[in-house]
């Protein structure tokens, strides 16, 4: 009796141990498509923000500022005359 008792608290431990199994891959999976997902997203953001570093690059070059101060605000260089030095 106590031998069938045994053999079936093993069947039971075993089935159990092969659920668990089943359902620690299981996890494993979403988990890995869960990763590859969010290093899909963590590159498009880097693309971004390289797109946005050279965008920025762009925007702030100096002779571009110069170009728009002239065109668009009509501003100069002052000449020589119209500097004023004050001194304390």
């Amino acid at each position: 009796m106590t031998l069938r008792i045994l053999v079936v608290v093993l069947v039971v431990a075993n089935v159990a141990s092969a659920l668990a199994l089943v359902h620690a891959r299981h996890r494993h999976r979403q988990l890995f498509v869960q990763l590859s997902r969010l290093e899909k997203a963590r590159d498009e953001l880097n693309i971004d923000f390289g797109r946005l570093q050279l965008e920025q690059a762009t925007w702030a070059e100096s002779n571009r500022i110069d170009q728009i101060a002239r065109d668009r605000l009509g501003m100069k260089f002052p000449e020589g005359v119209e500097t004023v030095v004050i001194r304390p």
